[in-house]
């Protein structure tokens, strides 16, 4: 049985219901706190949503200094599965262990509701599902807006590391967008990219909230402990 450890940082809101997930889809959730460095043999890393440190500076931008994040960076380069997931992708995207970064929805507006998520490239962290299947996945958010400049978006989709995409614009159902400096775009990217991985599915973040989705059973089992 696949033990999965859950990082909770000072403000993380959905670690308890990242345990819980880990225990439906049948792993053993392992409790880890921001302040440590041992990951204590864990064969899986899951950053649950919240407010990390209240969402000071940028999101995640303070977390990715915590301790635990230079354990979790040498668990990534080591070919360690991790999931990212709301905050947890901000925090990774901020810790360059993904490219681009996560700024606020174009609107200004929080989105709390169900979307529909478009499987653009095969991987076992959807369960292998189909291209062109869709999965419908809460998502509650601020700050979603994810930024990655446009000559590196052709690179992403060449490679095959973007998973899913939103089937529509979420935020223009909201309210138009406000003037920005960054081109318009939907909620997250010009691309409606909504999951993004480095290569190898070593690592993979979204910004729906999966561990409130069972049927997506926490991005399959945490891509089936990278097989």
């Amino acid at each position: 049985m696949a033990r999965v450890g859950v990082i909770t940082f000072l403000g993380s809101l959905d670690d308890r219901d990242a345990l819980r997930a880990v225990s439906t889809v049948g792993g053993t959730p392992v409790p880890l706190w921001h302040g440590d460095t041992d990951l204590q043999g864990v064969d899986a890393i899951l950053l649950p949503g919240g407010f990390s440190y209240g969402d000071h500076l940028r999101c995640g931008a303070l977390a990715r200094f915590a301790p635990i994040m230079g354990a979790v960076a040498e668990f990534a380069a080591a070919g360690g599965p991790v999931l990212g997931i709301c905050n947890g992708f901000q925090i990774l995207c901020e810790a360059d262990l993904l490219p681009g970064i996560l700024t606020p929805n174009h609107g200004q507006r929080f989105i709390c509701r169900d979307v529909d998520l478009i499987v653009e490239a095969a991987s076992p962290w959807i369960g292998n599902r189909p291209v062109g299947d869709t999965i419908t996945v809460p998502v509650k958010h601020g700050d979603g807006a994810w930024f990655h400049p446009q000559e590196g978006l052709a690179e992403l989709e060449a490679n095959g590391q973007i998973l899913l995409r939103y089937s529509e614009d979420i935020n223009a159902a909201i309210a138009p967008p406000l003037p920005l400096l960054s081109p318009p775009s939907p909620d997250i990217s010009a691309a409606n990219i909504s999951a993004a991985n480095i290569s190898a599915d070593i690592c993979l973040c979204v910004l729906p909230f999966t561990v409130h989705c069972r049927p997506l059973l926490l991005a399959a089992a945490l891509a089936q402990q990278r097989h």
